[in-house]
């Protein structure tokens, strides 16, 4: 299961990226620096710069000068800029895939997977430069040509998370600078180097002037600085719903332009007809894959409960057989969750849940002196829709089964939650499943399928106040969501008006 890269001995020579930030080039930091740790073990890795609102303050300015260069170089020179940061990444991939598996506790091929995601989004935003900025519309005045043209906003905050830190920093930073945005990047601390520091360096390496992409890990006071700051054009963050609603109060407030991918609750509903052994494997799957700690996770399984006892011993089955332990050390299926805070919460979602009533069928905390911040992949049954694990984004390795008795229920069930990032439906009737994809209130759906699905060039996003505002990530999307039009009228000599 894992990729021998991943056992790649640490280097006994500080990096550059060592208690620095890169603004622009690595240097000291304002908020001091932080260890780098390692979820699986507690092992100290290295240290970070920890950006604060006094780098913020000194990297906007430089971000805004070096912008107007990069927007003005020719549109073959910014995509052969990317093209060159995609070879690096291939070139790179062991020392990536080793502080992916480290740092963030991802299993080897979970790492592989992130690394061709990003490739593959970089080869797509090389593209981007190439493609029609504008077009020409009519005019109801003789002589005049109308054109609308896309340009760029200026200087864009990528904020993101540590879950999956290179792809979904790389799915706002790419495309923003193939558009001719500069960009500073405030990845979270606890994934400062998969989702900053290496992301840093390929670029550097791969050509792109100074200051146009400068990183800034950094916690909430970092955050905040660049969402306040009036020369930031636009801010795109992955996170948490409560975060989320504050940055867009903010950008609101400001005028300013944000994407914001927030939670999910996703839905895996199994009707009455469905192959429940392709149902089981995409409910494992979409449920445990990187511990649950994924937004499109298999948060709710939504049964019909002609088949719900045999679904559940399928997925409990499925679910005992996976490994948990040190993705570093081992061949496992799963590793550590993030952090103890994050371990609590799951258990206390769990505990909640068998309190109010419902069984549970296998998981919960590894126990005894491994436990760690390991958790075993967890499944409910009997979950009510007024228990915690119906109605919370749980983010860990925990499949809750609600039943459903018809379509309807499962339907309403489904678009109750305030959540509407992804959902899976699984029937023999796929014309029946696309029926009930027009009637759900998410901006996904997947048939015969499981919830956690990406792909570069497809437009990416959700729906609902606690899943996001809308906003689209991949292929064509990109280009509107990371620039502004921008009207141009065109007369062939001046007009005399009436006064």
């Amino acid at each position: 299961m894992n990729n021998p890269a991943t056992n790649a001995p640490m280097s006994h020579t500080a990096p550059a990226w060592d208690a620095r930030i890169f603004s622009p080039g690595w240097r000291a930091s304002e908020g001091g620096h932080t260890a780098v740790r390692e979820p699986a073990t507690g092992e100290t890795l290295g240290t970070v710069g920890v950006a604060n609102a006094a780098d913020v303050q000194r990297a906007v300015p430089l971000a805004t000068q070096a912008q107007l260069g990069w927007a003005a170089t020719p549109f073959d020179q910014r995509a052969e800029v990317l093209r060159r940061a995609a070879t690096l990444l291939r070139e790179r991939a062991t020392e990536f895939h080793h502080w992916n598996v480290r740092e963030c506790g991802s299993i080897g091929p979970k790492a592989e997977w992130e690394l061709h995601a990003t490739y593959e989004q970089l080869q797509m935003c090389a593209a981007l430069p190439m493609q029609p900025i504008g077009e020409i519309y009519p005019s109801t005045l003789p002589g005049r040509i109308n054109h609308v043209q896309r340009v760029p906003l200026g200087t864009v905050a990528v904020i993101t998370p540590w879950n999956f830190p290179l792809l979904l920093a790389m799915r706002s930073v790419a495309p923003a600078l193939a558009m001719g945005n500069a960009v500073i990047l405030k990845p979270d601390l606890q994934a400062a180097v998969t989702g900053g520091a290496l992301i840093a360096q390929l670029f550097a390496d791969a050509g792109l002037p100074e200051g146009v992409l400068q990183v800034l890990p950094g916690g909430p006071e970092a955050g905040e600085a660049l969402v306040q700051h009036p020369d930031v054009a636009m801010v795109s963050f992955t996170g948490s719903t409560a975060v989320g609603r504050h940055i867009g109060e903010v950008c609101g407030r400001m005028l300013k332009k944000c994407i914001l991918e927030l939670g999910g609750n996703n839905v895996l509903m199994v009707l009455e007809d469905a192959d429940l052994d392709a149902a089981a494997s995409s409910g494992a799957w979409g449920a445990f894959l990187h511990q649950g700690q994924i937004c499109m996770q298999a948060g709710r399984h939504l049964v019909h409960r002609s088949v719900a006892a045999a679904y559940a011993d399928k997925l409990r089955a499925r679910a005992e057989a996976l490994v948990v332990g040190d993705p570093h050390r081992g061949q496992v299926h799963m590793g550590p969750v993030i952090n103890r805070r994050q371990h609590e919460r799951i258990d206390e979602i769990v505990q909640d849940a068998v309190r109010a009533g419902a069984r549970l069928l296998t998981g919960g905390p590894m126990g005894g002196a491994n436990e760690g911040l390991f958790y075993r992949p967890t499944v409910l049954a009997d979950v009510g829709t007024d228990m915690r694990a119906f109605k919370e984004e749980i983010f860990g390795p925990v499949a809750p089964i609600t039943v459903f008795d018809t379509e309807d229920e499962a339907i309403a069930l489904t678009n109750a939650s305030p959540y509407g990032l992804a959902a899976a439906i699984h029937t023999r009737q796929p014309h029946r499943a696309q029926a009930i994809a027009q009637r759900l209130h998410t901006g996904m759906v997947h048939i015969n399928d499981q919830t956690v699905n990406n792909e570069f060039h497809v437009p990416f996003g959700g729906m609902g106040a606690s899943s996001g505002n809308g906003s689209r990530f991949g292929g064509p999307a990109n280009a509107h969501e990371f620039t502004q039009t921008q009207w141009v009228s065109v007369m062939a000599q001046g007009i005399q008006y009436p006064f």
